[in-house]
């Protein structure tokens, strides 16, 4: 070999030797940039879920009163750890940051009574209205399952307004107009579609509300109502949005779910029902529709009332009807979100209760003659 060819060798495998540590730096850097892409994401995803959960209730469902005192001077940041400590929120810095965000002020000292249902807001108004601390004038309880009728019914009863009254102003353009400003994702021009019998059906939640006053104004009685809606409304928001449905159809549907639901019953498999129905263009065909069309309570629905003639009456017209029934509870608002994977087309409720669940007509009309017609 000449000194030539010697030089040339030599070069190449240094060449080849850069090479090769080239490649290895280059695994090393693409290996440091993924594990700290994933850690990254990892570190904001789990960010974003951790401060979601924390701006929500402590327990939905707790409504025990629990004590919490709040020293003359105190800051917010004080406020956030003595809410804490007693476990009325989840995270002192998310408070602390949220009340900044909405640049609330104006915390009053004193002796509370709070609970974990609560939300950040409910718990701000009350720190700086004092409102919790004073005893409630009168409550009113709102059931699930109620049409708008029977709520004006109890808020009578409990108030100084009549039925008509209420009714009037849940049916005021101006008062829903108003509403719709306050919440505009919730309240949408779908209420003032012309078949709809009354705009705010099914748009009040059932819940206890307190007042604090001997006589409140209307409005001030039912925006709480609407407001709690939007709030239980927004926990859905994003799976509204993957399902491509709108406020206004998803409480219409739940509102189905709840007429028919017994407490036997799994809610699920009825809306997985209604949506295989809708999937193959088949009428709804649900007696709670024609019971609201007719506007009755009746604990059967006959033939002949099949064939009232209403944009309502699912045994008539495809689809959805023009807005919800009822008010929905958050069981009834979950199925409506999460049906069960059946391919179920037919259920009835036996006098028991319980629901048998069936996929052609044919079962359906046998299931009818075992635990109806026999009876």
């Amino acid at each position: 070999m000449t000194e030539v060819d010697s030089k040339k060798e030599m070069l190449m495998k240094k060449l080849l030797e850069k090479h090769q540590e080239a490649k290895i730096i280059r695994k090393i850097v693409l290996t440091v940039f993924t594990i700290f892409a994933v850690l990254f994401t990892g570190i904001i995803g789990g960010g974003y879920l951790y401060i979601k959960s924390a701006l929500k209730p402590v327990n939905p469902d707790n409504t025990k009163p629990i004590n919490v005192s709040i020293p003359i001077g105190s800051s917010v940041s004080t406020i956030a750890r003595i809410l804490e400590k007693n476990e009325i929120i989840k995270d002192d810095k998310v408070f602390k940051y949220y009340v900044k965000f909405q640049n609330e002020s104006g915390f009053q000292a004193g002796d509370y009574q709070l609970n974990q249902a609560m939300t950040l807001d409910e718990i701000i108004e009350s720190l700086k209205s004092g409102k919790v601390m004073q005893e409630a004038v009168f409550k009113v309880t709102i059931p699930e399952g109620n049409q708008l009728s029977q709520i004006a019914a109890i808020i009578a009863k409990h108030s100084p307004y009549t039925k008509q009254e209420v009714m009037n102003r849940l049916s005021d353009k101006e008062f829903i107009n108003k509403m719709k400003q306050l919440y505009p994702e919730t309240i949408t021009d779908e209420v003032f579609h012309k078949n709809i019998k009354y705009p705010l059906e099914g748009y009040l939640y059932p819940a206890t509300y307190s007042f604090y006053e001997e006589k409140p104004s209307l409005d001030d009685i039912l925006e709480p109502m609407i407001k709690k809606t939007d709030e239980v409304l927004k926990e859905y928001q994003q799976q509204l949005e993957e399902n491509n449905m709108t406020a206004h159809q998803f409480l219409t549907m739940a509102s189905l779910i709840e007429e028919e639901a017994t407490e036997k019953v799994d809610r699920e498999k009825i809306a997985s029902v209604f949506y295989n129905r809708l999937d193959k263009n088949m009428p709804l065909q649900t007696d709670p529709t024609v019971l609201y069309a007719l506007g009755e309570h009746k604990d059967r629905v006959l033939y002949e009332d099949l064939e009232v003639d209403s944009p309502y009456n699912t045994y008539k017209v495809k689809g959805l009807p023009p807005g919800p029934i009822a008010n929905a509870g958050k069981m009834s608002m979950e199925a409506a979100l999460n049906p069960a994977n059946t391919d179920y087309f037919y259920f009835l409720a036996k006098p028991n209760g319980e629901v048998v669940f069936t996929k052609t007509l044919e079962e359906h009309n046998k299931a009818k003659q075992k635990y109806l017609t026999n009876q």
